[in-house]
């Protein structure tokens, strides 16, 4: 499928230049004669080694791996990628190799394009049809689990919900499973204890080598948590490596980077609206502009002075505890109440549609918080919290997060807490892109703030 993308493409390209048709006008004024050669000869000298170059680099990027947890997304910026790369090869043959320019960048720059395009198409095609397949019983892998314990309830949830598997279910011991064996013949064995010095587990996969049944098993200490389990060597001893966040490494640098380019465009944009705010509070009800409230930072170790544009009354801090029956959020460690008294008339504006935030951004620029990641939390609510809700502690706390995009505080604090720890497990750029720009139609509409 992806040789039949690659040769439409180059074909389609070639047409198109022999016709003079520029689908990016700009780059004609670099290519204003180009020298097309005949079509057999584009076959033979471009054509065919193009294929067998894009073929290489989709190869090199895992792109023919024949088991794969990718997903589509990730799946299609490999498709982008094994296109760039073979575009940057064919213009350093031609450059060190030919000791020539490419006959037609226009050319070039169309087959690119297409190149991907087409690709992507045709592996489009190829899952729609597979998942027709699977919906019908075809390719569908039967998977079994054995041991003393219950299989892990994720594992289990991913089973169930993967159109891939069939869960037949699990079994306390061989005799079952033999049993099972003889209905229907598993794919797939799943140990939840294994033990290399115990005979159950040496019978089992015996079993499962004699009746060509595929084994595996889960690491008991690992099985509740899936992301980011690495595999790493103590030497040369294999060992499994639990990371909790892809933040810890390289993408710590790069979100850094993204929060000071982000952070310094955002003030020097908003410096208008952060002025009329200033003004508006001042002639509402005087100094100070901004409030500081101090909450719990990265690790859960250091407190960061979180700045907000003052949308109480003075003091309303001394107030709180006079408020604490009126507290909306009884389901877990958060204060919220409506119609607070204390809120002033610009307030209200300002907290309705989150711009008292903005000082935020000067957070951001110190380094204290991120644009994107979870709520920064009181000491006070931090205090009641469990261990598995300090989880979320492990990256920088968020102007923005999954949470706040997905119910804000009509949230349950337990669902507040699940977004927040699946985009700590599962950050990445592109993700923090998307709540950034889910954000701005959620505040604009103006709603659970």
């Amino acid at each position: 499928m992806d040789a039949f993308g690659v040769l439409a493409a180059l074909l389609l390209s070639y047409r198109l230049r022999e016709a003079n048709i520029d689908l990016i006008p700009r780059i004609q004024l670099l290519d204003p004669s180009p020298t097309l050669p005949p079509l057999d000869a584009y076959l033979t000298t471009f054509v065919l080694p193009g294929i067998f170059v894009f073929l290489l680099a989709a190869a090199a990027l895992g792109l023919y791996a024949l088991y794969t947890t990718a997903s589509s997304w990730n799946e299609m910026g490999k498709i982008i990628v094994a296109g760039l790369l073979w575009v940057v090869v064919i213009m350093a043959w031609y450059f060190l190799v030919m000791k020539q320019l490419f006959y037609s960048r226009v050319l070039l720059v169309h087959s690119t394009f297409f190149i991907i395009f087409f690709v992507a198409m045709g592996r489009t095609a190829v899952v729609i049809l597979q998942r027709a397949f699977l919906r019908m019983g075809v390719g569908v892998r039967l998977v079994a689990s054995m041991g003393r314990h219950p299989i892990a309830r994720n594992a289990r949830d991913t089973l169930a919900r993967d159109m891939h598997y069939e869960y037949l279910g699990h079994m306390t011991d061989l005799h079952s499973l033999k049993m099972l064996e003889n209905k229907c013949h598993p794919d797939l064995v799943l140990q939840t204890d294994p033990d290399p010095t115990s005979k159950e587990t040496v019978a089992l996969i015996d079993f499962c080598r004699s009746h060509h049944i595929g084994y595996a098993f889960l690491p008991p200490v690992f099985a509740d948590v899936p992301h980011q389990l690495l595999v790493g060597h103590l030497g040369l001893i294999p060992m499994l490596q639990f990371q909790p966040t892809p933040l810890d490494g390289w993408g710590r640098v790069f979100k850094r980077i993204f929060d000071l380019i982000g952070s310094i465009i955002l003030i020097v944009l908003l410096s208008p609206v952060l002025i009329a705010i200033s003004i508006a509070i001042l002639i509402d009800s005087g100094m100070p502009l901004l409030y500081t409230s101090r909450r719990i930072g990265e690790h859960g170790r250091n407190d960061i002075h979180v700045l907000k544009f003052r949308s109480m009354i003075k003091d309303a801090d001394k107030k709180k505890k006079d408020l604490a029956t009126q507290n909306v959020r009884q389901d877990g460690p958060l204060f919220k109440m409506q119609n607070d008294p204390r809120v002033t008339a610009v307030g209200k504006v300002l907290r309705r549609f989150d711009l008292d935030e903005f000082p935020q951004l000067f957070n951001v620029l110190w380094g204290d918080m991120s644009l994107v990641g979870p709520r920064p939390h009181l000491p006070e609510e931090v205090s009641k919290y469990t261990s598995f809700q300090r989880r979320v502690f492990a990256v920088k706390p968020g102007m923005t997060g999954l949470a706040q995009v997905s119910g804000r505080s009509a949230l349950k604090f337990d669902e507040e807490v699940r977004l927040d720890l699946k985009y700590v497990e599962e950050w990445s750029l592109r993700m923090d892109l998307w709540i950034l720009w889910r954000t701005i139609s959620v505040v604009l509409s103006g709603g659970g703030s």
